[in-house]
């Protein structure tokens, strides 16, 4: 659903106004966002950095719970550019709302989230990232799903009688299958946004591997591109006999969830973070 097509669509977007331009070129480049609503009766939450050893190498990664007590966990996989301040803060929002989260940084293999954010604008950004995914084969990701909700399962803030949840943003929505398909076991729920390459052949067999329901949440001009890639997502998802909400969000282009994210569309954004809250709840 996510291509280099898609991306100039976002640019011409963006170029279309002066202050959006600018406000895009600034979040990409520093990592600012705009500031998103608190829950209704907010939990505190407390966040910390954290490393988590895989066969791999070393993840580094962002790691947040309510202050008190056990709660579901939340593997979550960011897009393209990386852990950042936006992720921290959805990070950060989904805590308040009563999960344990954890994430990740997904380009490990070769470099530091830090090191990532520092490589230059929005266009270097993406180009290091693209190098770097390149590691990142349905190997790893089954070796790297392992290891998180292992990680997530030993962290005393984790409720381990109840379901695990994963979410993950353009690249991440494929993770997220390849999670769901490799820990049947703990994840109950999986949530995509403007996910990339989840109607290839190699998406749609793990289906019938996984145990969770899930939320498919896709761009406007990713469906544009690909129309027939939501059907056969409800052919399969049917097939298995799994629940799954698959949804075209209206108006929005690729990459419209991130508030740090040029093409940022907060009310179609806020009513896919209502419709991921409300898979969690029915299933973690």
């Amino acid at each position: 659903m996510c291509d280099d097509l898609t991306e100039a669509d976002n640019a011409r977007f963006a170029a279309d106004g002066l202050s959006r331009r600018a406000f895009g070129t600034a979040a990409a480049a520093v990592g600012i966002s705009v500031l998103l609503p608190s829950p209704a009766n907010a939990l505190a939450v407390k966040g910390r950095d954290v490393t988590i050893k895989t066969p791999d190498g070393t993840v580094d990664a962002y790691f947040v719970a309510p202050a008190s007590g056990r709660h579901p966990a939340v593997l979550v996989w960011p897009d393209i550019y990386g852990l950042r301040p936006a992720f921290r803060q959805m990070a950060d929002r989904l805590a308040a709302s009563g999960y344990t989260v954890l994430t990740v940084n997904p380009f490990y293999r070769s470099t530091t989230a830090a090191a990532l954010a520092a490589s230059g604008d929005r266009t270097a950004v993406r180009t290091k990232a693209g190098e770097a995914r390149k590691l990142l084969t349905p190997q790893a990701a089954v070796t790297d799903a392992t290891a998180f909700v292992a990680f997530l399962d030993k962290q005393a803030q984790v409720d381990t009688k109840r379901g695990v949840g994963t979410t993950g943003y353009c690249m991440g929505g494929p993770l997220v299958m390849q999670t769901a398909a490799a820990v049947p076991g703990r994840i109950r729920a999986g949530g995509t946004f403007h996910g990339g390459g989840m109607a290839s052949e190699p998406m749609l067999a793990l289906i019938p591997q996984m145990k969770a329901g899930f939320l498919v949440a896709i761009a406007e001009n990713d469906d544009a591109r690909a129309p027939g890639d939501k059907d056969k997502l409800r052919v399969a998802f049917d097939a298995a006999k799994r629940p799954a909400e698959i949804e075209v969000y209206k108006g929005t282009m690729h990459g419209w969830c991130p508030p740090d994210s040029e093409v940022y569309n907060q009310v179609q954004a806020e009513r896919a973070w209502a419709r991921l809250l409300h898979l969690f709840e029915t299933t973690l």
